[in-house]
């Protein structure tokens, strides 16, 4: 059997049973292929069965407020996808009357949308001949074809995109699509390939002459940057000052304790904290939290006031309340631990 025949046939005898994929609803499809980005089936599963149960229709996200997404979207991650997705949701109420585009130019004019999501949702939607090449993408066909072209490289991205889109199936293009793609997920996988239950190990090179482990190839690593966040929790028992983060950063839109960055010592800073309180200051926890491309090293340190005094962009909130605003992994870790005094 050629390439197409074979995947599709394996797809449909072994693909997972997944809510998006018994819908045409572009609205629930794009939904998904927002929360799966850089996230895996099993932790996206519950945001997107939350979000359809909240938001059923592409009008009720775009009615939402900021902070209703952000809320339904903490603990996910790269927190710009769920902004991104309120304002794409947006655009589709105003310059669409509400019905989600249906060609592949107009999905990809929505904020957030790239080349990947715009083929998927046209492809598996609208049934349009668009391919979609993901990470799973690109390691069955560099292994399949051996390209050795690295796919982080800009010659790569357009060498996978012309060899995918020669291959895809007009007639199926969606069905296709999600063949490739599970292929990827369940058997091409990056360490462990189960090329002996592969439904194209016939046609692949890399099989052939056991070379699979060797692509795709990559031409080097993305250099993670090292910061050091210094958290003052700040209370007089009942409330703590909490700030929105409205810079250009990670977690904008999110809500975090007052926040130092520095390279200082923690004795450093703690001499600075106390000239501004003297009365209580204990540390309480250090974190370690990792990112795509940052590692953060964060301490919480405990600050008991008799008064609360805010200053500019921030507020003060009751305790009681705090789940009501969505935070960063980092701090929800922070408010889970045994050490933090807020809840006891």
């Amino acid at each position: 059997m050629d390439f197409t025949t074979s995947i599709q046939k394996w797809y449909r005898q072994n693909q997972r049973e997944l809510p998006w994929r018994s819908t045409k609803n572009p609205y629930h499809i794009w939904l998904s292929e927002v929360i799966l980005q850089q996230t895996r089936v099993e932790q996206g599963m519950p945001y997107y069965n939350r979000f359809v149960e909240k938001f059923p229709a592409v009008k009720d996200l775009a009615d939402a407020s900021e902070d209703q997404v952000l809320n339904l979207w903490q603990g996910l991650g790269y927190y710009s996808r769920a902004r991104n997705l309120h304002a794409a949701a947006k655009t589709v109420l105003q310059k669409h009357k509400g019905k989600f585009p249906s060609t592949y130019s107009e999905i990809m004019s929505l904020k957030g949308v790239g080349e990947y999501t715009a083929a998927a949702v046209a492809s598996i939607a609208f049934d349009l001949p668009h391919a979609v090449v993901d990470g799973n993408v690109y390691r069955v066909l560099s292994r399949v074809f051996k390209v050795d072209t690295p796919i982080d490289s800009s010659a790569g991205k357009k060498e996978f995109q012309l060899l995918a889109d020669e291959l895809i199936d007009p007639k199926n293009p969606g069905t296709h699509n999600q063949a490739l793609m599970e292929i990827g997920s369940l058997v091409c996988t990056p360490s462990k390939p189960d090329c002996e239950h592969c439904p194209i190990s016939h046609l692949c090179l890399s099989f052939a002459d056991k070379t699979s482990l060797n692509y795709p190839v990559k031409q080097g690593k993305t250099k993670i940057r090292k910061r050091n966040f210094h958290y003052l929790v700040i209370t007089d028992g009942k409330k703590v000052i909490l700030k929105k983060r409205a810079e250009k950063d990670i977690w904008t839109g999110l809500y975090d304790f007052r926040m130092v960055e520095s390279d200082e010592s923690e004795k450093q800073i703690e001499n600075q904290i106390r000239k501004l309180h003297p009365v209580s200051v204990n540390r309480e926890l250090h974190l370690t939290h990792i990112l795509s491309h940052q590692k953060i090293e964060a301490t919480f340190w405990f600050v008991s006031v008799k008064k609360i005094v805010s200053k500019k962009g921030e507020t003060s909130v009751l305790i009681k309340d705090l789940d009501k605003y969505p935070m960063p992994r980092l701090l929800i870790r922070y408010l889970e631990s045994k050490h933090c005094s807020l809840h006891k």
